[in-house]
């Protein structure tokens, strides 16, 4: 019996699609804007420190998002200090109106993975202040639950490093990470195609943000329909629950019954 899937709620507020699409490295803006609606996406990141928050320079990023159906995620990429971190969170707060914000304080300017320790400083000031954070982590389920026991809306363990797009690295981590922590997990990072989608969701992470698979890719559009496909896809099975595995083959047609009795030829 098919039972209906209960929706994403985060912090409180419920969203129909499961995929989070960014807002930076597309073509251009129409691109961008197309591959959101093709994707049904209901929420998007912004680069606080990389968006003309001001409209000064003409139309921009903002002007491309239907913010009466999506909503603005801000987020604090770039940021490399927790005091960095808390400026660009308290600026998209006053800029775009939302007290939410996707943490990210990176540890180097390489790999661009998170510096954990110093993500957890910004996350106690930015909870205490009243934000709804969805933070940015490893895929250290030790690390994840302390960012649970601080208040976080959402941990959001990377898969593998932004932009690199080697999809999940280490399903084990993120299998602890999910019995480790009751809030949402949204994996973040590291998604290079649909399939990387469809297999973290049949993991059961709750949901997905990508943007460089989408942004970058030959065909933007189509690929976002794709990963919205996947996401969907990847939900159903986790929820079906897949068979287990086994080391030698299983018939899959009964062998007992009118048709396995019938006698072989020449016998």
């Amino acid at each position: 019996m098919q039972h209906a899937d209960e929706a994403l709620v985060i912090a409180g507020r419920r969203f129909a699609s499961r995929l989070v699409l960014g807002t930076g490295k597309y073509p251009d803006h129409a691109t961008m804007q197309a591959a959101h609606i093709a994707a049904g996406v209901d929420m998007v990141t912004v680069a606080v420190r990389r968006v003309d928050l001001t409209g000064k320079s003409g139309p921009g990023i903002l002007d491309f998002i239907d913010k009466t159906r999506i909503a603005l995620l801000p987020n604090t990429a770039g940021c490399y200090t927790s005091d960095d971190a808390l400026r660009t969170a308290r600026l998209g707060r006053e800029a775009l109106g939302t007290e939410w914000v996707k943490l990210e304080v990176l540890g180097d300017e390489r790999t661009l993975l998170p510096d954990v320790s110093a993500t957890l400083d910004a996350t106690k000031v930015l909870v205490a202040e009243g934000f709804k954070v969805l933070v940015y982590t490893s895929d250290d389920p030790i690390a994840a639950k302390r960012f649970q026991d601080l208040g976080v809306s959402a941990v959001m363990p990377a898969g593998s490093p932004i932009g690199s797009g080697l999809g999940v690295l280490n399903a084990v981590n993120l299998r602890l990470i999910l019995e480790a922590v009751q809030v949402p997990v949204i994996l973040d990072a590291g998604v290079g195609t649909a399939s990387d989608v469809t297999i973290a969701m049949e993991l059961g992470v709750d949901g997905i943000l990508l943007n460089s698979a989408v942004a970058l890719a030959k065909d933007p559009v189509r690929m976002a329909r794709a990963m919205a496909g996947a996401c969907t896809c990847g939900r159903d099975a986790f929820l079906a629950g897949r068979i287990g595995k086994k080391l030698y083959g299983s018939a899959s047609s009964p062998l007992e019954g009118h048709f396995a009795e019938r006698p072989r030829r020449g016998v």
